[in-house]
């Protein structure tokens, strides 16, 4: 069957068409809508983001390390500052030829081929952003030389920055210690960019790392536009960098390096107070390291010579040395004396024996003292007096006095690797040993052998309170209200007696003599020591004490001082300890030239000079000696070409590269317990 026609009108015809516009202009709308809203987000809501996006593709961010706080003495004089420096970075991001790069560079700085082993390796293992040092401490002419070149060496980039000097060299190197680039695990710990950044140093040993927080300033950042390529176009913006705080010390500079230059190429240390303030005026440990050497990068071959040295100059003998302290501590015991009750004026005959069973000690002095009360015992530091009237009080009321004037403490100061040695007593000895206190061992404890153990700090200490009547501890940074110490729980007649007694031994016929001070109206007092390392046998007396030239230098004894002065009103304290420098009583004038730089400089400087010349030289001419005949002695000799076989002249060879230190160094020189007795 046939469908009807359907007629479709104009007015239907065109209600269709409008609805069907209706429909796609709804749908175009509806997609212009959301196209404009993102637009709209993206212009307005996300524009920081796409803005600093776009932005990264044409400027470059660089840290700028900061400058690090000066160390500076109680005059404000330095002791570490930084020097302007010249060096040369590569930005791995914007290097497109690298080859064609350190072609240049190589030529242009005289970099060795080691030197570029390292860089090619450091760049394979750096992150785009990360900076890759090529060269540091360049002089102005190769650092010009770089910059000038800049357009055709994509990727470069010359930075001007600052270096750390110590203008004394090793005199401060255990004081100040150095400082080095981070580590990987200091950046594994915190992630900080700071410390991957070229140039940026952090403290290593001594103050430096101690301080850090101080000494460290805030980063500043420099901002540049730079072509897809990655070369230059213009500097936008730098943000300068706020150096860290500057670290005010009670030492005296020249102090310190007259102490560290009068110790010659002895093993030892001088520390002096303020017997008023507690005041640390020096604290020098030799041998020691120039810390210069360290913070520029040190040669394998002179990291090997300071570790394979017997002295010791990775050590800072005034904290982490160990010694007994000998008969230094005889005023100290002769206190512990007067406030038992024993009278100084009472005798002990002294035979050059004392007798306890079968065993026999010895005095210093063969022959013996004769009849001797406490002043003249301490003078000529007779060791038969000691063992006497020690034995009669016993040992942990010497222990006390001990702990009184300062030994076995440990000071809050700003250091690491500070020993506070041993104050031995009957209960110390059972928890240790598991045994009892003898008579035998309070006889060694009364001459400073046997267990006791001390650090030169502490002896620095007992003699500023044996000066001072007062309980005085030392202080290294300046500034800061301060109480006055408190007095000691002693009577002041007591110490009067003491001081007497330790004038005497310098000024009047004791065993310090060597000590007297040449400044006009200036006295000194003081007390010798000498430490036994080694014990000595009855045979070896029979046939006679070896000497000193006989003896291995490891086996000799300790010489050890000391002093205040002046003697009517104490101002300053002394402690000097050389090691192994056998029976004379060598620490004495070092000691007495110390002290006499505080009165009269000119004077102490011309006691010096001849002493130096006599040694080769100052600090950093024996050093450098040192080192030419190391070098000489150990590297191994350059290998010989044939004449034929020989390669084209290339670039000169350079030294050897950093070595890194190990984290901890040889231990310290300690005194070794017991012995049966002390020849001063």
């Amino acid at each position: 069957m046939r469908r009807p026609t359907r007629i479709v009108t104009e007015h239907a015809q065109s209600f269709t068409f409008t609805r069907r516009a209706l429909v796609l202009g709804g749908a175009q709308f509806a997609v212009g809508g959301v196209l404009a809203g993102r637009m709209g987000w993206l212009a307005i809501a996300q524009n920081e983001r796409y803005r600093l996006m776009a932005e990264s593709n044409r400027v470059q961010l660089l840290l700028i390390p900061p400058r690090r706080g000066w160390i500076v003495d109680r005059y404000g004089k330095p002791i570490a500052i930084n020097r302007t420096d010249f060096r040369v970075d590569l930005i791995p991001d914007q290097l497109h030829d690298p080859d064609h790069v350190l072609a240049e560079l190589q030529k242009i700085l005289s970099l060795p081929d080691e030197e570029m082993a390292r860089i090619r390796e450091e760049l394979e293992k750096a992150a785009g952003y990360q900076p890759v040092p090529v060269a540091e401490k360049l002089d102005y002419d190769r650092f010009a030389a770089v910059s000038v070149r800049l357009p055709d060496l994509a990727g470069v980039a010359p930075a001007r920055g600052y270096s750390r000097y110590y203008p004394t060299g090793a005199a401060v190197g255990q004081l100040c210690g150095y400082v080095g680039a981070a580590s990987a695990k200091d950046y594994e710990e915190t992630h900080d960019p700071l410390l991957i950044t070229p140039g940026f140093k952090v403290g290593k040993e001594g103050l430096e790392k101690t301080m850090e927080p101080l000494l460290r300033g805030k980063p500043g950042a420099k901002r540049s536009e730079v072509t897809a390529r990655g070369r230059l176009v213009r500097d936008l913006e730098t943000r300068p960098d706020v150096a860290g705080r500057a670290l005010h010390l009670t030492i005296d500079i020249g102090l310190q390096d007259y102490a560290a230059r009068r110790l010659g190429p002895e093993s030892g240390s001088v520390v002096v107070m303020d017997c008023r303030t507690g005041d640390l005026l020096a604290m020098a440990s030799m041998p020691s390291y120039d810390p210069n050497s360290f913070s520029d990068g040190i040669s394998h071959s002179e990291w090997d010579m300071l570790s394979a040295n017997d002295h010791h100059p990775l050590i800072n003998k005034v904290l982490s040395g160990l010694y007994p302290p000998g008969s230094t501590v005889k005023p100290m015991n002769a206190l512990a004396l007067l406030n038992a009750g024993i009278s100084a004026d009472e005798r002990v005959v002294c035979t050059g024996q004392y007798r306890l069973g079968n065993t026999v000690f010895h005095c210093h002095k063969r022959r013996g003292h004769g009849a001797l009360d406490m002043k003249h015992a301490i003078m000529q530091s007779c060791d038969i007096y000691f063992y006497t009237m020690i034995r009669r009080i016993g040992i942990d009321a010497l222990a006390t006095m001990m702990r009184d004037m300062g030994l076995g403490e440990e000071y809050a100061l700003p250091v690491a690797s500070q020993r506070y040695g041993t104050v031995p007593d009957s209960a110390w000895k059972q928890r240790k040993y598991k045994t009892g206190w003898t008579v035998a061992d309070t006889i060694n404890a009364s001459i400073g052998q046997g267990y006791t153990l001390t650090n030169p700090l502490q002896l620095a200490v007992m003699a500023a309170r044996l000066a001072s009547g007062r309980q005085v501890s030392p202080r290294l940074i300046a500034g800061g209200a301060q109480a006055p110490a408190p007095p000691l729980d002693i009577p002041p007649e007591h110490f009067a007696i003491v001081r007497d007694a330790m004038s005497g031994v310098v000024n009047g016929g004791g065993t310090g003599g060597s000590a007297r001070m040449y400044v006009p109206g200036v006295m000194l007092a003081g007390k010798t020591g000498t430490a036994q390392v080694r014990r000595i046998s009855m045979a070896e007396r029979r046939r006679g004490v070896l000497s000193d030239s006989a003896t291995p230098w490891r086996l000799r004894d300790h010489s050890l001082f000391v002093c205040f002065a002046p003697v009517e009103n104490p101002r300053y304290a002394c402690a000097t300890i050389l090691e192994h420098s056998g029976h004379i009583v060598t620490a004495a004038p070092i000691a007495r030239d110390t002290l006499t730089y505080l009165f009269d400089p000119k004077r102490a400087m011309a006691q010096l000079a001849p002493l130096e010349e006599k040694w080769g030289g100052d600090i950093l001419t024996r050093t450098a000696a040192q080192g030419v005949a190391w070098r000489t002695r150990n590297d191994p000799p350059p290998a010989v070409v044939p004449p034929a076989a020989a390669p084209v002249a290339s670039s000169p060879a350079a030294p050897s590269p950093a070595a890194t230190p190990p984290a901890t160094p040889a231990p310290a020189p300690i005194g070794t317990p017991p012995a049966d007795e002390e020849p001063d």
